[in-house]
């Protein structure tokens, strides 16, 4: 009966006085307009207009599903709030203020669903529950055990250098990428004029001489003219692969062999393992430090791990963990979990200092994957230069060639 209540919900697009007199305008998903209304009431709104919103009109909602918001802006959020709150502000007004600032469509209005949440009694973890897409559920139980304590200002903090974290990975490596892939597309752009200007002209010259083309010579055109007539199929074809590899991994078979993949591939494998561990023992160490038992905070890892091996091994670490057998001791039989990461487990179960340790391992791994990451970015630039060098040197020795063998049969 609820599920059925839950798919009769339609948007409704409403006009109100806040508290403060103000007019607010916003939308809500509801099963009728008198449930809009009871629910803005409750919330200490007067209602001034309720509308459906017909679904040709819904690309609002559509777009907050759909609509990213940047990493760094969450962030912010959350080092923001935690300012706020401290500065002696209650949670709505703080939230409304971060609402006003916002430049985000989509944290604009998941904020103002969070506002009528809070006002209708609901607690700021349960609220942001609701939007697992921006709010994580290590975030939300984080926060709720900040709630709970009485240290939310402090949770936020922590719950934004968590954050920051992966910001700063992400840039790290996209920094490195960059000056492999412009060196690529300036390459692939002198190929492609190599290939569809310089070498018709010369192979239209050589044809109206009549001359007996070098082998090599012969090879580099008739490859040219094949890529020239064929170039579209080989394209359309590539996207076709590419799109059906795509859909197969997001099938759960397909998943699970690409989360193996990426731990076995050549130099590749040991970043994405090293960046893996690295954001576990972060997790590990933030809902450690929240206060939560080592019975919650495994499950919670594991859900935000991307790579399903790894998810996997947690999951089995948390059945042996239920069995008595500690943490470090289940780890230490898997050998995805790398001797450090061990240890460092052992030494904080001991000392009671699990976040502390965590953190350093989580420091140490990343330190790692930054280092490899900048060694094979090191690598990629030489060999591109020496392929790019080679296909570039090929192509102008079979022109020289051809023109040193027509002057050859001329003369």
């Amino acid at each position: 009966m609820v599920q059925a209540e839950t798919a009769r919900q339609m948007p409704y697009q409403y006009m109100a006085y806040n508290s403060n007199g103000e007019i607010v305008k916003g939308k809500l998903s509801a099963v009728s307009e008198g449930a809009v209304n009871e629910l803005l009431n409750y919330a200490g709104y007067r209602v001034i207009n309720i509308k459906q919103l017909a679904p040709s009109l819904c690309l609002g909602t559509l777009s907050l599903h759909t609509a990213r918001v940047k990493p760094t802006e969450m962030m912010l959020f959350f080092r923001q709030l935690a300012l706020l709150l401290e500065s002696g502000l209650d949670i709505v007004t703080s939230l409304e203020l971060l609402q006003s600032q916002s430049s985000s469509r989509t944290l604009n209005r998941v904020l103002g669903e969070i506002l009528v949440d809070l006002r209708s009694g609901n607690r700021l973890s349960a609220a942001l529950s609701k939007h697992p897409k921006l709010f994580p559920p290590i975030c939300c139980h984080s926060l709720r055990v900040g709630e709970e304590t009485g240290n939310i200002e402090k949770m936020l903090r922590h719950i934004a250098d968590y954050v920051e974290k992966g910001v700063v990975t992400a840039k790290s490596l996209k920094s490195a990428l960059m000056m492999p892939l412009i060196t690529a597309a300036v390459a692939i752009g002198v190929i492609g004029i190599l290939v569809n200007v310089v070498l018709p002209a010369f192979s239209g010259l050589y044809s109206s001489l009549g001359a007996e083309l070098p082998l090599i010579t012969r090879i580099i055109i008739g490859t040219a003219d094949w890529l020239k007539s064929h170039g579209v199929y080989l394209i359309l074809g590539a996207l076709a692969a590419g799109g059906i590899a795509f859909a197969y991994i997001k099938t759960p078979k397909g998943e699970y062999k690409w989360s193996k993949l990426l731990l076995r591939l050549p130099l590749l494998g040991r970043i994405n393992h090293l960046n893996e561990l690295a954001r576990c023992c972060r997790s590990i160490s933030l809902l450690y430090k929240a206060g939560l038992p080592l019975t919650e905070i495994m499950p919670l890892t594991a859900s935000t791990s991307g790579n399903k091996i790894v998810a996997e091994a947690l999951v089995n670490v948390h059945q042996d963990m239920l069995k008595g057998e500690g943490l470090s001791k289940p780890m230490a039989k898997n050998s995805l979990f790398l001797p450090l990461m061990v240890r460092m487990v052992m030494v904080g179960e001991e000392t009671g200092n699990l976040d502390s340790t965590m953190q350093t391992a989580a420091q140490n791994y990343e330190t790692e994957a930054e280092d490899k990451t900048r060694s094979l970015i090191g690598l990629i630039q030489p060999v591109m230069t020496i392929v790019i060098g080679g296909v570039v040197g090929l192509i102008a020795l079979s022109l020289v060639s051809a023109m040193y063998s027509i002057y050859g049969q001329t003369f």
